[in-house]
C-alpha cells in the first residue's frame, strides 16, 4: 500500500468504481480472455511491469490477460481506448502518473477525462528519479558541491529527459528553480539517448527514472547524488534521498495504477484488486520488480484515487513552473 506520508493533501478525486448490477459478474468474471491495453511502447518500464503483472493475473484468475500496445501522444491514445471500452471487466490497463496526474495540465484538450473516465483498481508500481551526472566531466562528489558547481557555471547546466512533461523534465525544472540554478531542458527519446549524451560531455545531468540508470551507476560511469523517494532505494542503499543532502520537500516518484473504464461493476474491481494484493505480497514477484528498478505496490481503489488526486495538486504547480506544453 502506498505510504500515507508520501501523499500530498488535496480534495480532488477520480471516479470511484461503480456498484455491480448483480452478483453474477463477481462469480463469473473472468470467463474469457482479458485485454490489457498498454499506452506506451514495448520495452519500456510500463510495458515490462504490465507484462509481469498480467502474467501473475493470468495464473491467479485462470484466464489469459492479452497485452496490446497502443502508444502515441504521451500515452493519450491508449488511455482513450481504455476509457471508451465497454465497462465489463474485459478491457483494462496501466495508467501512469503522466496519464492520470500530469496530462491534463500539458494538453489544452484531451479526448478523455483522467478524473471521470476511469475506475482505479489499485496502485501497481512506484519508482524514484535519481540525479545523475557523468563521472568524467563532473568534479563534485556531493549534492551540495554539485549545486554550488552548477550555480557557478557561466552558461549554467543542461538536464535531459525522455520528453516534455515527463517526471524527469518536471523534476529537473523544479530542482533548478528551487536551487537557483540556470538550467536548460534538453528533451530526448529516452535514457538510451540521454546516457551517451552525458558520457560524451554534451549534457550535464539528468533527474530521470532510476531504473534506466542502475547499470551505468554500478559501473561508476555516472555519479548518483540523490533519489527522489521518501526512503533509500532497497537495491542501492548508498544513494541518499534528497532530504538527506539538504534538498527538503523534494519527493516526486513515478508511479502507475491499474485502471478499468468507469462503470465497471464493483465486484469485478474488488476481485481484480484482491488478485493484485496477492501478487504484491509474493516475495518472488517483489524481487522481480526490484530487478527492473521498481517496487510492486498495492492499494485499495479509494487510496489509489486519493493518491492520484493529491499528486495532481502538486504537479499542476510544477508544470506551471516548468512552462511545459505538449500541444
Amino acid at each position: 500500500m502506498i505510504p500515507r506520508r508520501s501523499l500530498l493533501a488535496a480534495p480532488l478525486a477520480l471516479a470511484t468504481p461503480a456498484l455491480a448490477p448483480s452478483a453474477l459478474a463477481q462469480t463469473a468474471w473472468p470467463d474469457r480472455p482479458v485485454r490489457v491495453i498498454i499506452p506506451w511502447p514495448p520495452g519500456g518500464s510500463t510495458d515490462v511491469l504490465a507484462r509481469l503483472l498480467s502474467e501473475q493475473l493470468t495464473a491467479k484468475l485462470g484466464q489469459n490477460f492479452v497485452l496490446e500496445n497502443r502508444p502515441g501522444a504521451g500515452g493519450n491514445i491508449g488511455m482513450d481506448a481504455i476509457a471508451k471500452a465497454a465497462p465489463d471487466g474485459y478491457t483494462m490497463g496501466p495508467a501512469t502518473i503522466a496519464n492520470l496526474s500530469i496530462a491534463q495540465f500539458l494538453y489544452s484538450h484531451l479526448a478523455f477525462d483522467p478524473e471521470k473516465d476511469f475506475s482505479v483498481v489499485s496502485m501497481h508500481w512506484e519508482l524514484p528519479n535519481v540525479l545523475v551526472a557523468p563521472a568524467s566531466f563532473t568534479p563534485p562528489n556531493t549534492m551540495q558541491e554539485f549545486i554550488a558547481w552548477a550555480k557557478a557555471r557561466p552558461k549554467g547546466i543542461t538536464y535531459g529527459s525522455p520528453g516534455i512533461g515527463t517526471t524527469a523534465h518536471l523534476s529537473g525544472s523544479l530542482f533548478c528553480n528551487r536551487q537557483g540554478i540556470d538550467g536548460e531542458h534538453v528533451p530526448f527519446r529516452g535514457a538510451a539517448q540521454i546516457i551517451p549524451a552525458m558520457l560524451s560531455g554534451d549534457l550535464t545531468c539528468a533527474l530521470d527514472n532510476l531504473a534506466s540508470y542502475i547499470p551505468t551507476i554500478a559501473e561508476g560511469r555516472l555519479k548518483a547524488y540523490a533519489v527522489t523517494s521518501p526512503a533509500r532505494w532497497p537495491t542501492l542503499p548508498n544513494i541518499p534521498v534528497m532530504a538527506e543532502v539538504g534538498v527538503p520537500d523534494f519527493t516526486l516518484t513515478s508511479w502507475c495504477a491499474w485502471v478499468v473504464p468507469t462503470g465497471t461493476p464493483r465486484p469485478i474491481v474488488d476481485k481484480l484488486n484482491a488478485a493484485m494484493k496477492a501478487v504484491s505480497e509474493d516475495p518472488a514477484v517483489q524481487a522481480r520488480f526490484l530487478r527492473t528498478g521498481a517496487k510492486c505496490v498495492w492499494s485499495t481503489p479509494e487510496d489509489a484515487v486519493r493518491h492520484a488526486a493529491q499528486q495532481r495538486v502538486f504537479l499542476r504547480e510544477v508544470v506551471r513552473i516548468s512552462g511545459a506544453k505538449a500541444d
